[in-house]
């Protein structure tokens, strides 16, 4: 992972692309969340008050290919320019002749930002031609949207052959210190959360990570395939039938590698998904606690809550994807808040993992008191997971 990093660049005069992550969330044209934003702003002032003349580019949502002004970065660059505190230009698109134009015409300090790369399909398919053409006359590329590193598209791969030279910018670059550096030899003990839907979305994570970890604690849907394997009953709870045998055998892995691996020792089922349902914990399953038929598991039990926040004050090095249970209906969220708070109450190294985690850690106020979030749902999966992302594989050597 040694890479050329932005803090290694001349820029002085020099037209610099650089690959942002703006796919922010909207509505009715409005910006909900600017978090994606802010974490590229560092990377864009460096650039700035080095001299270059900045080119941005991003995709927005899925627009398939077609312009379509409801995937416009419009909001975008008028958001980003209130935050630099100058104009950022909006182009026509992302390359084209009058595009061209205005990147010719860019002077040392100010900001261009490239309308949405996935106007053309050309993006997605990586297309050398496509590519060659929106690195245009920049010498210099910088991807910071770590969000889209293990996508080989033409704005994140493609580009790198077309530039003089490609470096890391500063979020990039804390990504791969926390997900790759910090967890090379992490401070034990070493634990490892996960939670979310299915097991078969995190089986190559949970096998890499099985290498280091001390233990594990599992809660979301995955846990109710867990628990369906070993014979309970899981009543209407989500379960993924088809990966029982692959449940067993992580199980018989843990246990041949001396990994504690606990799974919830209750559930929290509803009869009624919705808000202000009735709820209840079903009995230990040690003691032959189950789901009753017409319920289903929403959130891990109050018994669980209690071994999952004492093996958190217990570690010193903890990474965090995956929800408990159905955070986003306040009734079901307790497990997932009480694991984000034992998180936050713990002086060691809290990494929270990207996707639906961050934005319960977000929603209970508590992203401020983690270590590290990460920006990247799938990316940060496929790191954890020991593969090499494209977007960093494409980047300079240092």
């Amino acid at each position: 992972m040694a890479k050329l990093s932005i803090q290694g660049l001349d820029v002085q005069g020099k037209e610099v692309l650089m690959r942002a992550d703006f796919n922010v969330p909207l509505k009715d044209g409005e910006i909900t969340d600017d978090t994606r934003i802010q974490g590229a702003v560092p990377s864009i002032k460096h650039l700035l008050a080095g001299g270059a003349k900045l080119v941005l580019c991003s995709h927005l949502g899925r627009p398939k290919g077609e312009a379509n002004p409801e995937y416009s970065l419009a909001p975008v660059a008028v958001r980003l320019g209130e935050i630099l505190g100058c104009e950022v230009v909006l182009a026509p698109d992302c390359v084209g002749d009058a595009t061209a134009a205005l990147r010719t015409n860019l002077e040392a300090g100010q900001v261009l930002l490239l309308e949405n790369t996935r106007y053309h399909n050309e993006e997605e398919a990586n297309d050398p031609s496509f590519a060659k053409e929106l690195a245009g006359t920049a010498e210099i590329f910088v991807n910071d949207a770590f969000g889209t590193a293990h996508r080989a598209h033409a704005s994140t791969e493609g580009v790198t052959h077309h530039v003089a030279k490609s470096a890391m910018g500063f979020l990039m670059a804390r990504e791969l210190e926390y997900l790759v550096g910090k967890l090379e030899n992490p401070e034990k003990p070493f634990l490892v959360i996960m939670g979310g839907a299915k097991v078969s979305d995190k089986i190559q994570v949970i096998s890499a990570l099985m290498e280091k970890a001390d233990a594990f604690v599992i809660g979301g849907a995955m846990a109710n395939t867990f628990r369906k394997a070993q014979g309970y009953n899981t009543g209407n709870s989500r379960v993924e039938a088809d990966k029982l045998d692959l449940a067993l055998e992580i199980l018989a892995l843990a246990e041949a590698k001396g990994v504690r691996f606990l799974l919830p020792s209750d559930t929290r089922v509803t009869n009624e998904f919705k808000e202000g349902a009735e709820t209840q914990c079903t009995a230990p399953y040690e003691e032959g606690g189950a789901t009753p038929e017409g319920w289903e598991g929403i959130d891990i039990g109050d018994a669980a809550i209690d071994e999952f926040v004492s093996e958190i004050a217990k570690a010193r090095t903890m990474i965090w994807n995956g929800p408990m249970g159905v955070f986003e209906i306040d009734s079901f969220a307790k497990g997932t808040r009480a694991i984000a708070e034992a998180m936050a109450a713990n002086d060691g190294v809290t990494i929270v993992g990207g996707g639906d985690s961050v934005t319960a850690v977000n929603k209970f106020g508590l992203d401020d008191k983690m270590t590290f979030i990460s920006t990247g749902g799938g990316a940060s999966l496929e790191l954890l997971e020991g593969k090499t992302l494209p977007g960093v594989a494409a980047l300079s050597d240092a």
